[in-house]
């Protein structure tokens, strides 16, 4: 079914028309009022499973049922259980200190809704990367609107119905569109707006909300790395980086993108990752488990990088015989370098390049050469080697001997630094996200300040003395 891109955009601006209309008149939602939209948007998720599990495979030719339902549908249940159970605490005012000088006073931080946000989702994790931004934005009291990837159409439109079922569309409403309609979202003046995806959309994206100085939240990606120490085991260090780079066949943000290994285990290492591999998925042809390259273009993006790899001295080890449809075989590559595209972009699919390293130094200073990743992976149980890359290197998260699970931590802040993104959201870190922390200053009758007004002399001069000394 085919968009009207005309009748979209004019949509677009209609919904944004009308929820700042709404935010005008409750400008602060109250908790009950913020616990209906969260236990709304739980109970419809819940109620729709199988609905957005269908809908999300066909927009990916195949996608694992049950990795829709690991991936996507716990974490954003989870994400709203966690939400409703500490949003009083939240949405509490938080009382400051005032300094002896200024008593008597009371100071406190009250958090107030920014608005109306905007939530660009990617195609990648359609369900869960458009609800979890959109459990923050709601349990701050803001408004919401959120435009869904063109690549995933099917999951774009379900979405758009599901949450149209529970929410009026001045609080929530999903807009679909092209790239031009994706355009016309980032130039509305929004209150916050998060994006994910690239880093150079991201880019893009800024340069249009700065015309407005709206903030903006960016979730990007990048090249994350994982490390192998000399002495983890292999197979369980294998087996956690298979299992991070075969979720969603390799397009998610905080894949492992390429591991070093020391030089001496890179053989070692590469057995272990394909056998760990193929026990995940013994057959790639019919296989329901594994899943499929979201469109032709990505697919032709993923095997121009084989090719531009192999021509320029790359060793590909094909983990199965042959694809099927957009089923791309899972690739390790050996003998990589920097000339190589696969080694230039996020890779953001089933190929891994190995590379071999000397020390951890050696490790480590590779991948601080490079713009900070979303993600890093370390394997080593020796707490000094964990200290060193933790404190050595930056990244948005980490994981220590394993893949991806940090970003499924509720009381975890998720979010990028440089190439990678900037700001948080998840949890805590959510709410602050779409919130404003107003400084709120209070005096009572008695005005003690009244020794600091003018006119100036020496009873000023010996107060300010005084409180020099303390």
């Amino acid at each position: 079914m085919l968009v009207d891109q005309s009748a979209e955009t004019k949509r677009l601006h209609a919904l944004y028309a009308s929820q700042r209309r709404a935010y005008d008149k409750l400008p602060m939602p109250d908790l009950e009022q913020r616990l209906q939209w969260l236990e709304a948007l739980h109970e419809v998720i819940a109620s729709h499973q199988q609905a957005l599990v269908e809908a999300i495979s066909a927009d990916f030719g195949n996608r694992s049922a049950d990795e829709t339902l690991l991936a996507e549908v716990m974490p954003s249940l989870h994400g709203i259980r966690h939400a409703k159970r500490h949003l009083a605490r939240w949405m509490k005012p938080s009382r400051r200190r005032v300094g002896l000088a200024f008593q008597p006073a009371s100071a406190r931080v009250l958090y107030q809704p920014l608005g109306v946000v905007g939530i660009i989702v990617p195609w990648n994790y359609p369900l869960y990367l458009a609800i979890g931004p959109l459990i923050g934005a709601l349990a701050a009291g803001n408004r919401a609107l959120l435009k869904m990837s063109e690549s995933a159409p099917a999951t774009g439109r379900l979405l758009r119905d599901l949450l149209g079922q529970v929410f009026a569309e001045h609080e929530v409403a999903v807009v679909l569109g092209d790239v031009e309609t994706g355009k016309q979202f980032t130039r509305l003046p929004f209150d916050h707006l998060l994006f994910t995806g690239s880093t150079e959309v991201g880019r893009q994206v800024m340069q249009s909300a700065a015309a407005n100085l709206t903030p903006v939240t960016l979730e990007l990606g990048g090249k994350s790395p994982a490390i192998v120490a000399a002495d983890v085991p292999l197979e369980q260090a294998a087996e956690r980086i298979a299992f991070g780079k075969t979720l969603n066949a390799g397009q998610t943000c905080v894949a492992p993108d390429y591991v070093l290994v020391p030089q001496q285990r890179l053989e070692a290492f590469v057995e272990a990752y394909r056998l760990a591999v193929q026990r995940f998925f013994p057959q790639l042809t019919d296989n329901p488990d594994y899943t499929s390259i979201i469109n032709e273009r990505q697919l032709l993006r993923l095997e121009g990088y084989l090719a531009d790899a192999r021509a320029r001295g790359a060793l590909l080890l094909p983990l199965f015989d042959e694809g099927q449809g957009r089923r791309l075989p899972h690739h390790i590559l050996l003998d990589v370098n920097d000339d190589m595209q696969v080694m230039q972009d996020e890779i953001f699919g089933p190929l891994l390049p190995v590379l071999p390293y000397a020390s951890l130094d050696e490790a480590i200073a590779y991948v601080n050469a490079r713009p900070r990743p979303l993600a890093l992976y370390f394997f080593g149980h020796d707490r000094a080697e964990q200290q060193q890359v933790l404190e050595r290197t930056h990244s948005g998260g980490v994981c220590l001997n394993d893949t991806l699970l940090h970003v499924a931590q509720d009381d975890l802040p998720f979010g990028g630094i440089g190439a990678s993104g900037m700001g948080h959201y998840h949890g805590h870190e959510g709410f602050l996200t779409f919130s404003k922390a107003k400084a709120v200053f209070s005096k009572p009758r008695f005005n003690a300040a009244r020794l600091i007004y003018p006119p100036y002399g020496g009873r000023l001069q010996r107060l300010i003395r005084q409180l020099l000394v303390r």
